[in-house]
């Protein structure tokens, strides 16, 4: 028979009900505003003719990546957009990426290349390379990508430059990873899938907090007139989100979500060079502004909370004369489930509407408990200072 609820059962169930509706907040409004926005373009496709194709200029950094640039430049150099250069700074390379680049240069005059100085005493010699190449370029908006990015059809360009429309100052796209077998590339695509969702939905929700420097857009004088890199020098990274955390308001910020717009990246295949990506990408959120900060925060907090305050409750259940009801322990079965489905219903159909992979109910909830434990982790341990990001 179940017993009725006590003081202590009733304190414990509204502990777990607020962290629930937490929880839930979170999803319905930040990561669903994705697939929101996405259902809404598809009925919302009419698209006005435009009337001007002002200049763009793609900036990547390369360093060793003759054998991806060999593969990816020549769909860079397929944009259906009249007017287009491609600056590709060298990065210190030491394989053959400078013969590449120069091969291709002979071929099409829209390719230009520039370098890091050699022994140049900056921490981040990928923010310098963007800066170096953002004031050679001839065009005011600057697309930014990697040299290991593919974009996914000839309309990036394009569909990355309707973002601008309505004075906007930063686009915000999204970049993928293929998708292939095994354990590591799944939680790779989870991982970006749930991030991506985050830091989109925010900006959609008038937070833009970050970017990722595989689709990235902003204008040139813009750039300059914020002041560019000059205070996030002292980072190795940053390049993309604390750049963007700094300087994006609701009022200059745009995301786009066309499935053209997005680019292809290849994935880290061992765990180990995830762990050292993603180490990279989480060194820099000490810096991000306070608000951020208290948004990124809140939701691993509330969801270690109540996967804590639920398996407490199991526990204790199980555990002889311990005054609980049986009735508390149902409904914190219940909430966990609940929040678990909306979960799986909410991150799958966002990314079938964004053409990525579905993931099955055991792998989110995998995926769920691990990965703020691995951020966790990497905030807590400092990074050895021999290992050469």
């Amino acid at each position: 028979m179940i017993e009725e609820l006590n003081s202590i059962d009733w304190l414990l169930l509204s502990a777990l009900g607020v962290l629930f509706l937490a929880q839930l907040w979170f999803y319905a409004r930040y990561l669903a505003a994705t697939a929101r926005k996405l259902r809404k373009s598809t009925k919302d496709n009419v698209q006005e003719p435009r009337e001007d194709f002002p200049g763009v200029s793609v900036i990547l950094c390369a360093h060793n990546e003759a054998y991806n640039l060999s593969q990816y430049l020549p769909v860079l150099l397929t944009q259906d957009w009249p007017e287009y250069e491609v600056i590709i700074v060298d990065d210190g390379s030491e394989d053959a990426t400078r013969d590449v680049v120069e091969s291709f240069m002979t071929r099409d005059l829209r390719i230009h290349m520039t370098f890091v100085p050699y022994g140049a005493r900056v921490n981040s010699t990928k923010k310098l390379g963007i800066t170096l190449a953002a004031k050679a370029a001839k065009y005011d908006y600057l697309l930014l990508t990697d040299a290991d990015c593919c974009p996914k059809s000839d309309q990036w360009i394009s569909e990355m430059m309707k973002g601008f429309e309505g004075s906007k100052d930063i686009v915000l796209g999204f970049g993928a990873y293929f998708e292939e077998e095994g354990h590591i590339n799944r939680l790779v695509c989870y991982d970006t899938l749930f991030n991506g969702l985050h830091y989109m939905g925010a900006a959609l929700c008038g937070h833009p907090y970050m970017g990722v420097g595989r689709n990235l857009a902003y204008r040139k004088a813009f750039f300059f007139e914020s002041g560019g890199f000059t205070h996030l020098m002292t980072n190795r990274a940053g390049d993309d989100d604390l750049f963007v955390n700094h300087v994006a308001t609701r009022k200059n910020t745009a995301v786009v979500l066309s499935h053209k717009s997005y680019t292809w990246s290849i994935a880290k295949t061992t765990l180990r060079d995830w762990l050292q990506q993603k180490r990279r990408h989480i060194s820099v959120s000490p810096a991000y502004r306070e608000s951020t900060k208290f948004r990124l925060t809140l939701e691993p907090l509330t969801r270690a909370l109540f996967y804590a305050l639920v398996i407490g409750i199991l526990a204790y259940q199980c555990t002889a004369n311990n005054g609980l009801s049986l009735l508390l322990s149902l409904a914190a079965v219940g909430l966990f489930l609940v929040r678990w489905i909306i979960q799986t219903a909410i991150l799958n159909t966002s990314a079938r509407r964004m053409g990525l992979r579905k993931f099955n109910m055991f792998s989110i909830l995998w995926f769920d408990i691990i990965l703020p434990l691995v951020s966790l982790w990497m905030l807590v341990i400092p990074q050895r200072k021999n290992n050469n990001w």
